[in-house]
């Protein structure tokens, strides 16, 4: 998976060259800069097929060497990974069919190495993996679209989400307060000389009755 966070927000896709190359072409027509991040959690897989080629099915050692390697790669250094596995394969003698997962391991680390900047992406504050807009979406599109019997238009279920977004970020009470008011400025506000539309004033009989009413239980 590749995250690429951009002036005016993030958008992630599979890690494919295709793919890169049409966000890089997107990025060109929109005329925005572009920091590719590519998500850990595919590092990780990668680092542990690798790990089960060089230890033994179950062994706890290759825990810790993925969390060492793994650690370094955060720290930016994943280029340096990438050649102590191949050496790691070497040094233990694996024939060629055993060493493909670490040879295919250190490739990916070495063809991405300029979207495994990590330790950059950490400084700047950039999210590093996508595990927070997949439950995002799960939450907000897949929990009220995939709903038994239900059958969307474009337009409606744009308008559905825009609102569940709003309530999920705690963001709806403002929102509607520009909705009222942006509908007032729209419908009566504009219909008025210099958008300032008279306040109405009761008639005296209608608020004098109006100050008299009592709560009937």
């Amino acid at each position: 998976m590749i995250r690429a966070a951009a002036n005016a927000g993030a958008r992630s896709l599979d890690g494919n060259r295709f793919q890169l190359d049409l966000l890089r072409l997107a990025a060109a027509d929109y005329g925005v800069e572009l920091t590719i991040v590519l998500d850990l959690i595919h590092v990780t897989e990668y680092l542990w097929q690798a790990a089960w080629a060089l230890f033994a099915e179950g062994e706890r050692a290759a825990e810790t060497w993925v969390r060492e390697r793994l650690l370094a790669i955060l720290r930016g250094h994943s280029s340096q990974v990438a050649a102590g596995i191949r050496r790691s394969a070497t040094l233990r003698g694996l024939p060629e069919q055993a060493r493909l997962p670490p040879d295919k391991c250190a490739d990916y680390l070495l063809k991405y190495r300029d979207y495994l900047r990590y330790d950059q992406y950490l400084a700047a504050g950039l999210p590093i993996a996508t595990g927070v807009i997949e439950g995002a979406c799960r939450h907000l599109v897949k929990d009220r679209m995939e709903l038994t019997g239900a059958q969307w238009r474009l337009a409606g279920a744009e308008a559905v989400l825009c609102l569940r977004s709003l309530r999920a970020s705690q963001d709806f009470n403002e929102y509607w307060q520009f909705h009222l008011a942006q509908e007032y400025q729209r419908e009566h506000a504009t219909r008025y000389l210099k958008c300032q539309a008279p306040v109405p004033q009761l008639p005296a009989r209608q608020a004098d009755k109006g100050a008299r009413l009592r709560l009937v239980k």
